[in-house]
């Protein structure tokens, strides 16, 4: 067939194109034509022509925006609308039009001559809307379990708060103990053991280790008849619970009553009725009696938390409390005290003559004698201030580490504006790929390790988010990057990209090596899950 043939057969079909052929939605309103007497013409989008209306989507291109040619290719770089009805409107270039090739995105064909493709709308359309919705289902479920990694994060910020206001009480109950020790400790090395001798002659100091003693054995005698009282309530238990009330034993059921009465509670014959609101109220009273202490006095609850720390009091440490109570030590020969009103240069040199006079008199009984002795009580009270400053360290490194946690919960660059990323913080996700099992410990660590034995190799540390995109976007939670991990030979440190979408468990997908020692991971997360839109909305009226 002719060349000339064929064009002729497309000009009556170019020329019955629709003026809106081609122009999408909101658009559509500009193409309409201005009547001057008998003549319609049109005005440019861009203002800058006036043509006539038969010039609209005629083949060939007037304006120099090209909007007259919206329907077919003769304006580069020109925009075509396929409206695509039963699924979803497309845009492409207008260079792709009545080029004899079926658009993908233009499943109604009106990118070519009416015939040459045909309309799929309604199957594909059918098949995106399953896919949407099966989309949709997936990111329901999955922010709903988003929202429970949320509930745990704030769950995390009230603990983390609570944590820190004891640590802060904690931490000043032990700077006081710290520093009752330290003062303990000082007037311990300044004592002599002839003088710590004597002061355990007091009548006090030997009356609380008669107290003391006279406890421990309250105490064990205490515990004789818990164990007791409790073998006897299981046996009164057994018979009241178990007896015949129709058997007329008086020993018996004067023994239930009493059980009773002295446990506060409901007589048995009341229970197997379920009339026992009266017999409740009269335990509850009984109970309540009970509770009622005299003034001073420990019951048996504190007798259980205390008793055990009070018997372990170290009456030497309260021995010295004392003396600094009542009043100052006694007063230290000059030969011990004299050191207040050297300089300090001279100090080494005074110790050294002062240690050597002390050992020289100590052989004779003379001076302060019994070193050894002292040091015993001065290394005591040294290590009972070494272990409370130890103690006190560790508890302010402990409200440290929660403010940096409590900081870190909702920051942006870490766990997410919302905090979902807190719940999976070291939660690790493993793939079996059958020589490799290759695992990544959420924010920790990525590695790879032999499945046929072998220690396996680090593929970095949690290094940062997708920089490619900013915090809080949902974008900059698609990846996380590991970094300077194991050397590779000849190559560089290993590293891994693991890339996350949105699903309903945390897994790995899939594993593959884009270079040499530098993994790409694929996986799934329900913290990427957020809300569908429609639900915002939903929330909002």
């Amino acid at each position: 067939m002719h060349p000339w043939l064929l064009l002729a057969l497309a000009l009556p079909s170019l020329a019955a194109l629709d003026k809106t052929h081609g122009v999408p939605p909101s658009l559509v309103s500009k193409y309409v034509p201005s009547t001057k007497g008998s003549r319609q013409t049109w005005t440019c989008l861009d203002g800058s022509k006036e043509i006539a209306w038969s010039a609209v989507n005629d083949d060939y291109c007037d304006c120099q925006d090209g909007s007259d040619e919206p329907g077919s290719s003769a304006c580069p770089n020109n925009k075509f609308y396929c409206r695509n009805e039963g699924h979803i409107g497309a845009t492409i270039q207008s260079s792709h039009v009545n080029d004899g090739l079926c658009e993908q995105e233009c499943c109604d064909g009106s990118d070519e001559l009416p015939g040459v493709c045909p309309n799929t709308c309604q199957e594909v359309g059918a098949e995106y809307k399953k896919k949407t919705e099966a989309e949709r289902k997936l990111r329901k479920t999955g922010s709903k379990i988003r929202s429970s990694y949320i509930a745990y994060a704030h769950k995390e910020k009230t603990r983390l708060e609570t944590l820190i206001a004891d640590l802060v009480k904690e931490i000043e109950t032990r700077e006081k103990e710290v520093e009752r020790l330290r003062d303990i400790a000082e007037r311990a090395e300044s004592l002599s053991a002839a003088e710590l001798e004597h002061k355990k002659q007091s009548p006090l100091y030997q009356s609380l280790l008669v107290h003391n003693t006279a406890l421990k054995s309250l105490q064990k005698e205490h515990k004789k008849h818990l164990e007791r009282e409790k073998a006897l309530g299981d046996i009164l238990t057994s018979l009241r619970t178990g007896y015949n009330p129709n058997y007329q034993d008086m020993a018996v059921l004067e023994a239930v009553r009493g059980w009773e009465a002295l446990a506060g509670l409901p007589h048995i014959n009341d229970v197997r009725k379920g009339d026992d609101g009266e017999a409740d109220a009269t335990a509850e009273k009984q109970k309540t009696e009970d509770d009622v202490e005299d003034e001073g006095l420990w019951n048996a609850a504190k007798i259980e938390k205390e008793l055990d720390q009070l018997i372990k009091t170290d009456h030497v440490t309260l021995l010295l409390e004392h003396d600094q109570l009542v009043g100052p030590a006694s007063a230290q020969s000059l030969l011990l005290d004299i050191s207040a009103y050297l300089p300090d240069a001279l100090l080494p040199s005074y110790y050294s003559f002062r240690d050597s006079v002390l050992s020289a008199l100590s052989v004779f009984g003379i001076g302060r004698g019994g070193t050894s002795d002292t040091s015993a009580e001065s290394n005591r009270a040294r290590v009972a201030l070494s272990d409370a400053e130890h103690s006190l360290k560790l508890t302010q490194d402990e409200q440290r580490t929660a403010n940096e946690d409590l900081m870190d919960l909702f920051d942006p660059d870490g766990f997410g504006p919302e905090g979902e990323w807190k719940k999976l913080d070291g939660t690790c996700l493993s793939k079996d790929t059958g020589e490799y099992t290759y695992e990544v410990c959420l924010f920790d660590e990525a590695r790879q390790i032999l499945n046929s034995g072998g220690s396996g190799f680090s593929l970095g540390k949690f290094s940062s988010w997708n920089k490619a995109a900013r915090p809080g976007e949902l974008e900059y939670y698609t990846r996380q990057h590991y970094t300077q991990g194991a050397k590779c030979w000849n190559g560089p440190h290993r590293s891994v990209e693991l890339v996350l979408t949105c699903g309903t468990e945390n897994t790995l997908l899939t594993v593959a090596e884009l270079e040499k020692c530098e993994y790409q991971i694929t996986g799934t997360s329900p913290a990427l899950c957020r809300p569908l839109e429609d639900e915002h909305t939903k929330d909002e009226l």
